[in-house]
């Protein structure tokens, strides 16, 4: 009675195009237009642009430091893990804090970089070190995601979060009431997100429905007490 009652019916079940092994974009969908996990990125930093001011740091460059953060922002600076990215003003570990001066930044965009880093815990202490007092951290991590083969090879890709995961992370060094966690999508965004199928070819309503068991992207806002 209870296999009756599933639809489609077991074995029924329409395929179309994705009954292959292969994904339909293999980088994120960056070749079919705004890749599905920079839309939720871009939601959560529009939601909390007022944050976005003073001396701000960003990773690999500073798109988001200039679109979010207007003429808030009295000065920008770039941090780079390795030598080499000519849009970085700093070349630092966030593991270890190497090259990151200490309490200099009032918002740190760390975007889509936790996932790298293997030592999440210390990374997240000199997040809490790097900032003034009152300074705050706008990080977003991958939860249903490819992995980036492009980092992978590079520097090593470690982590998926859950919103659950990133609060005890964040937590243990922000104190339970500087932090807030949350997750972007739902069952659609998540294969989409693993085909590479990009957010330009699904509706707003189908990005926007919220599913807690569908985490595809994580968002932290921390801030450092004074």
């Amino acid at each position: 009675m209870l296999r009756a009652s599933i639809w489609p019916p077991v074995g029924h079940v329409r395929w179309g195009d994705f009954r292959r092994a292969r994904p339909v974009s293999s980088v994120f969908g960056l070749d079919r237009g705004i890749p599905l996990d920079r839309f939720y990125i871009e939601k959560f930093l529009a939601a909390n642009s007022a944050r976005i001011s003073g001396v701000v740091l960003e990773i690999g460059g500073k798109s988001y430091t200039d679109r979010f953060g207007s003429n808030r922002v009295t000065r920008s600076e770039v941090l780079h893990a390795v030598a080499g990215n000519p849009n970085a003003t700093l070349v630092g570990d966030l593991q270890t804090g190497q090259g990151i001066p200490v309490e200099a930044f009032d918002c740190m965009i760390i975007t889509q970089t936790l996932q790298f880093i293997y030592d999440l815990q210390a990374a997240v202490r000199t997040l809490h070190r790097c900032l003034r007092p009152g300074g705050v951290v706008l990080a977003t991590a991958a939860g249903i995601s490819q992995i980036s083969r492009y980092d992978m090879d590079r520097w090593g890709e470690y982590w998926r979060l859950t919103s659950l995961s990133a609060r005890r992370i964040f937590e243990e060094v922000f104190g339970a009431g500087a932090v807030t966690v949350d997750a972007y999508g739902n069952v659609l965004t998540a294969i989409a997100m693993l085909e590479g199928i990009s957010a330009n070819e699904l509706q707003p309503a189908e990005l926007n429905a919220q599913d807690p068991d569908y985490e595809v992207i994580i968002t932290i806002k921390a801030v450092k007490t004074l």
